[in-house]
């Protein structure tokens, strides 16, 4: 089947929460599937921002799977050349494949890597990665919460959420194109801790890539899941039901019912119209 060609778009290159799918040591059913099938193995999330006439990408979050996803973006735009990371926040699915451009691997010049001033100061302030700016390998681009930077026809817009902020603190990404907006937050504690409304942002949002680590209370058996900090889908389905703009669900924990595509708990989420985020999905922008 002949893959169409969109010259601005959104690719979901990774869908997993930041330990990936199998996960090191488990073998639980998920894990244990994924390992004998790689059909279901799962790259952690991350969001790719293509744009064919510039023959550029940027990334959003620079994941353990860094060198796959680059392979992917390879074959899907040969003719393309990573520009650029933004950064959401200092956990490990989501900065540790910065590993990849030092000079032990690609050696890359001066790339843009995009954060908070909070990021900024933790990869320049901490090894390995202050060795990155001392030898020029990437070039920190302090951004300002809510204000947005322009990416040819796009805009990119980083949005402070809370989540857990040991060393930097969290940014979703709101997006804009000509055609479209998206929003990617695959991170956040609560979304009541937040000060914005969610249901008020998926509305005015045509496409939004939503924190799914986990889908109810019960599925990490002997712990608190109260104390676990992600919204369960469960509860982001009940705030936002009935509406009309597509939300997909992502940044899946390795125990999540929903990485199974007969089970009951999928078939439950598309009932609702809701739907499960999967790797090379597409959005024209």
């Amino acid at each position: 089947m002949a893959i169409t060609i969109l010259r601005m778009e959104a690719i979901l290159i990774g869908t997993a929460q930041d330990a990936g799918v199998p996960q090191v040591g488990c073998y639980c059913a998920n894990c244990a599937r994924a390992r004998a099938d790689a059909r279901f193995r799962q790259y952690a999330v991350a969001l790719c921002l293509l744009d064919r006439a510039s023959q550029s990408y940027w990334l959003i979050d620079a994941t353990p799977d860094f060198r796959e996803q680059l392979h992917l973006m390879h074959d899907l735009a040969p003719n393309c050349a990573l520009r650029g990371i933004f950064l959401t926040h200092g956990h490990i699915g989501h900065y540790t494949g910065l590993m990849h451009i030092g000079k032990e691997s690609m050696n890359a010049r001066e790339l843009p890597v995009y954060g908070t001033s909070s990021i900024c100061s933790f990869l320049r302030n901490n090894g390995p990665w202050s060795l990155l700016v001392d030898n020029g390998n990437v070039r920190l681009c302090e951004l300002q919460p809510d204000q947005a930077i322009s990416l040819g026809e796009m805009t990119v817009t980083p949005i402070p959420v809370p989540h857990r902020g040991e060393f930097t603190d969290t940014m979703a990404y709101a997006l804009r194109g000509p055609n479209l907006s998206l929003l990617y937050c695959p991170d956040i504690d609560r979304w009541e801790q937040w000060q914005h409304d969610i249901r008020e942002v998926v509305e005015r949002t045509d496409v939004s890539l939503l924190d799914g680590s986990f889908f109810s209370g019960n599925e990490l058996p002997g712990r608190d899941m109260s104390k676990i900090p992600h919204p369960q889908v469960t509860d982001t389905v009940s705030r936002l039901h009935g509406v009309k703009n597509r939300v997909y669900f992502i940044h899946f924990n390795h125990s999540n019912p929903l990485l199974n595509p007969d089970s009951p708990e999928r078939h439950w989420l598309h009932a609702q119209s809701f739907l499960v985020g999967e790797q090379g999905m597409r959005w024209e922008l």
